[in-house]
């Protein structure tokens, strides 16, 4: 889906900023964000990484620019956990406003009302698969990415969208998050990591030299014209 999560490549947002001994918490409030996040998927909300980064991506667009990492977060389950059932909106806004919140204030998360399936819980820890599949592509092959818009949960990102590049690693088979965020099954398949030169992805004002290396699933790839 293009949102504002989507932003590599875009200008107009400065330098990705690294704090130097950046602490895992800076409040108490993260941390309880980060236990929140395990309880809404000990009772149903969420039941894959795909599933939570979906949630995420659909916050209020204004938040996810604003707000810290675990202020998105926060979002992201508090969408979750109306859509499945577990709270109403009502009454997340009432226990916040008890707790002192602003009633006014911009709420993040951003349910829909026509909700995906709960994803069936994933088989282990790793999304890697057993395939008896041909990987369609090689090291060394031509490929070119997906033009199209896909409109839900995609690991394309718009940036790298109808350009060409050449395979350098295979993986195997993984879970296909486009299909797994939204209950879709796992349908694992193909994965590749792809090299792109900065000017096909930047144009001329890319840095001489640069180039980015972006893991890709097969169904976002083709064979690059001669």
């Amino acid at each position: 889906m293009d949102g504002i999560h989507d932003l590599g490549g875009k200008h107009g947002y400065g330098r990705v900023v690294r704090e130097a001994d950046e602490p895992v918490f800076h409040d108490r409030w993260e941390a309880k964000v980060f236990a929140m996040n395990g309880a809404a998927r000990q009772v149903g909300a969420w039941t894959n990484t795909d599933r939570f980064r979906h949630g995420v991506e659909r916050i209020d667009p204004v938040s996810y620019l604003t707000d810290t990492y675990y202020g998105r977060w926060l979002g992201g389950i508090e969408t979750l956990l109306v859509e499945t059932g577990v709270f109403t909106t009502d009454e997340i806004s009432a226990r916040a406003e008890a707790l002192g919140a602003n009633p006014d204030a911009r709420i993040a998360a951003r349910p829909s009302a026509d909700p995906d399936p709960v994803p069936a819980p994933p088989a282990g820890r790793s999304a890697s698969r057993p395939s008896e599949r041909t990987p369609l592509f090689a090291v060394g092959d031509r490929v070119r990415t997906a033009r199209t818009v896909t409109p839900g949960h995609t690991r394309l990102p718009a940036y790298a969208r109808d350009k060409q590049g050449t395979i350098t690693a295979t993986h195997g088979a993984w879970v296909f998050p486009d299909s797994n965020a939204h209950g879709g099954g796992e349908a694992p398949c193909e994965l590749y990591t792809v090299v792109f030169d900065g000017k096909t992805l930047w144009g001329e004002s890319a840095e001489d030299g640069a180039v980015v290396y972006i893991d890709l699933f097969e169904p976002y790839l083709q064979e690059a014209p001669a």
